[in-house]
């Protein structure tokens, strides 16, 4: 039995959207379960007053990764669409002022990272102030409700990457998540969650009946996604994390690393049945090291509930110190230590256990004390057992 989601629902809350001017905060992740209709055509062929759109990261059609994205009108619908990923983040008291509800339909990773959450977050505190419903329309969360890992994102370095003391992977759906910043931040927003039916927070994406609805363009398979857990780290080092190749997020290598010595290296440290390995050469089209032949490794996720966080810092650790005249940090101004990968993983630990200040062990349990006081946290605001 799959799941049936809040996009499919829609006619059980016509009382609440009938007559409303609405603005559709999505992207092409907004589409109903069999990929027949995108969510803003629905409402439309529905009689509902659609009358602008707000696109997050990648826009509406799929830009890469950071890349701004300027405002637009939709080419068939013939309505504004608005960037929140552009000059602005959040919605604009302007952007807001015709509209009557706002509703919020994406597909989200369950990942900190991933910025979509913040341009909920953002548009539900502007809602907020002008008065304007919001509804989501909930989606499964791909990586399931159970497994929390991760630290919990310091306060002192919160940004569109990262924030809300949310571990790396939170285990929420869209829904819950938004109930989380609600009572987190104490936004006093008039919220309607369209529930998910037939879901509950055991299910990982094979269980969930659905074909996969790819979130963003370098997360085309589940896979990925469950290897971006952990892999978006590498976006703080000069090592490609794929992008570009056949498997973003399964391949890590540099034009500098010799895979045998890696692999030897990775193998004694990594014993884990729910994931499997090997040596692997490719060529990125795009991003790090474009056009130049890398060596590395290749990750496969051999059961679903494969958590890769840890095996992504393995990785990175045998490659810091095999190669230390090699590898960088990336830096951004005001990061702990002006490193992104405080921003990434939350605080400093990861770059205490890369220059060995810090043990597995000891990062481990203060991943576990952070991720337990997170669930009882968030235990009030699930609405899936």
């Amino acid at each position: 039995m799959r799941v049936i989601l809040g996009v499919e629902r829609l006619s059980k809350y016509d009382s609440l959207i009938r007559g409303k001017r609405i603005g559709l905060i999505t992207n092409f992740s907004g589409i109903l379960p069999d990929w027949s209709q995108d969510t803003a055509h629905l409402l439309v062929e529905a009689g509902y007053e659609l009358v602008k759109i707000f696109t997050p990261e990648h826009g509406l059609y799929g830009a890469e990764a950071g890349e701004s994205v300027e405002d637009m009108k939709h080419p068939k619908l013939g309505v504004p669409v608005v960037s929140l990923y552009g000059s602005r983040r959040t919605p604009a008291p302007e952007d807001l002022r015709d509209l009557d509800l706002l509703m919020y339909d994406i597909q989200d990773v369950g990942l900190r990272y991933y910025t979509y959450i913040y341009t909920m977050c953002y548009s539900l505190q502007a809602a907020a102030s002008m008065g304007i419903p919001y509804v989501i329309l909930d989606r499964p969360n791909p990586l399931g409700g159970r497994i929390i890992s991760g630290a919990r994102i310091d306060p002192e370095i919160h940004s569109f990457v990262g924030d809300y003391e949310l571990p790396m992977r939170y285990g929420l759906t869209i829904g819950e998540t938004a109930r989380y910043f609600l009572k987190y931040a104490g936004i006093q927003a008039d919220l309607t969650v369209i529930e998910l039916e037939n879901y509950s927070r055991d299910m990982l994406f094979p269980e969930q009946g659905l074909l996969w609805n790819t979130p963003s363009p370098a997360l085309p398979t589940f896979n990925s996604t469950v290897c971006y857990s952990g892999g978006c780290l590498f976006e703080a080092l000069n090592i490609s994390e794929g992008r570009g190749s056949d498997k973003p997020f399964q391949i890590y290598g540099a034009p500098f690393i010799d895979m045998d010595d890696l692999y030897k290296d990775v193998r004694e440290r990594v014993d884990d049945s729910k994931i499997a390995f090997r040596r692997r050469s490719f060529v990125p089209s795009t991003s790090k090291y474009q056009g130049e032949l890398c060596f590395g490794l290749e990750f496969h996720p051999l059961k679903p509930d494969c958590d890769f966080l840890m095996t992504a810092l393995i990785l990175m650790k045998a490659i810091w110190t095999r190669y230390p005249d090699s590898v960088e940090l990336q830096k951004i101004p005001g990061s702990i230590e002006g490193h992104h990968l405080s921003i990434l993983s939350g605080n400093i630990w990861a770059e205490e256990y890369l220059s060995d200040r810090m043990s597995e062990k000891q990062l481990r349990e203060g991943w576990a004390s952070q991720c337990a006081a997170f669930e009882d946290y968030a235990a009030d605001i699930r609405l899936y057992r």
